[in-house]
């Protein structure tokens, strides 16, 4: 028999209890602390735990959140639907309750009989989402390692769609020369030829720290924002405070990759590195200068080349962008949302609606690599 509670904060929980039983993952106990530090206005984070007698044997981040229905909208429609929900903040969202994290994959931890704790953890959110009046539960991002252990989800109202895929890099060479062999010759003579033209031009200067200057964490934010309007389907938006409070939290994890023309930050990269795993998690261009100069993709030979003077074996970048990341020699790692609504009269059709709108419908770039890759 099991016992359950949630936590609105990770620090109500026993780091020697979460460390125990949750994942060893870059995603760890300072990473969520972070997360509760920051203020972030798009979430609520629930932590639901469960305990066999004194014993935590289950522990799953959730977070609810009001999900803009109009994110595929553009242009008048969407200043107008944007202007209505200043005025009425709750019209056209839908309301989630979501097993897993705002970025990247999702992590449950798990120990003992695995089925009767995700059934405890599932009876837990069915309750907050109740009292939330949210119409939808979901478990986001969980890659095939789940798929036994969400099957039976299947059978009580669940529906299982793919999600956006993580792209990911086995990282064997001896050094860059050795990768650039592995790609093909047109890719080959594409980069060199972008590199020979950087690399004559300009001075561009490479910064890496794990506490940046309050200067350039400013530049660095402008940049994320930047990006985040760029690349539309972005799920979160993370105040600038989460990467002081995760450089402060995780100082030996967190890094932040600098690149600077004339003192200005003209590209960032935040990353967490653990053990010899890098997962490259929010990008920034000055988009007046990257294009001429290929930031992108200088971008990536100098944190390659940082991996392979460190051992890194294992490079995760982040969702979107797949052509580029195809041609430099990425595999794409499915992810799955399961999500169940909870209106039984309306499920049926929203199940069947949910299945129509898959991700690569809305993003041209990924319905082309997956044409490629089958």
């Amino acid at each position: 028999m099991f016992a359950t509670e949630y936590v609105r904060k990770v620090s109500d929980v026993q780091r020697a209890d979460w460390e125990r039983i949750y994942p060893d993952d870059l995603e760890s106990y300072d990473f969520f602390k972070s997360l509760d530090e920051s203020g972030l206005s798009q979430f609520e984070f629930y932590y639901i735990l469960v305990h066999a007698g004194r014993d935590l044997v289950g522990v799953a981040p959730c977070f609810f959140m009001k999900y803009p229905l109009d994110t595929s909208i553009s242009g008048g429609i969407r200043r107008f639907t944007n202007a209505l929900r200043r005025r009425f903040p709750d019209i056209l969202c839908l309301k989630a309750l979501i097993a897993g994290l705002p970025m990247g994959k999702g992590q449950i931890g798990l120990a003992g009989d695995s089925h009767g704790v995700l059934e405890a953890i599932l009876g837990v959110m069915e309750g907050i989402a109740s009292d939330l009046k949210a119409a939808v539960i979901a478990f986001k991002d969980f890659d095939g390692s789940y798929s036994d252990l969400f099957s039976p989800l299947l059978k009580k109202g669940f529906v299982r769609i793919d999600s956006l895929p993580s792209a990911e890099m086995d990282i064997p060479f001896m050094d860059f020369e050795g990768y650039m062999k592995t790609l093909s010759g047109a890719t080959r003579y594409d980069l060199r030829r972008k590199f020979k033209k950087v690399d004559g031009n300009v001075k561009i200067d490479l910064e890496i720290t794990g506490a940046p200057a309050e200067r350039d964490l400013s530049e660095m934010y402008k940049l994320y924002l930047g990006m985040v309007e760029e690349h539309e389907m972005g799920f979160e938006v993370v105040p600038e405070a989460f990467f002081r409070n995760v450089a402060k939290n995780m100082p030996e994890e967190a890094r932040f990759f600098f690149w600077k023309m004339d003192g200005k930050v003209v590209a960032f990269l935040f990353s967490l590195v653990s053990g010899d795993v890098i997962n490259d998690y929010y990008l920034g261009l000055d988009y007046s200068v990257a294009r001429d100069y290929h930031l992108y993709f200088v971008k990536f030979r100098d944190v390659m080349n940082w991996c392979l003077s460190r051992g890194i074996k294992r490079y995760i970048m982040g969702v979107t962008g797949y052509e580029p990341k195809r041609r430099l020699g990425f595999d794409f790692v499915p992810l799955y949302i399961y999500v169940k609504f909870r209106n039984r009269a309306l499920r049926p059709v929203m199940n069947l609606l949910v299945k129509l709108l898959n991700f690569e419908n809305f993003d041209p770039e990924l319905k082309k690599i997956k044409e490629k890759v089958s």
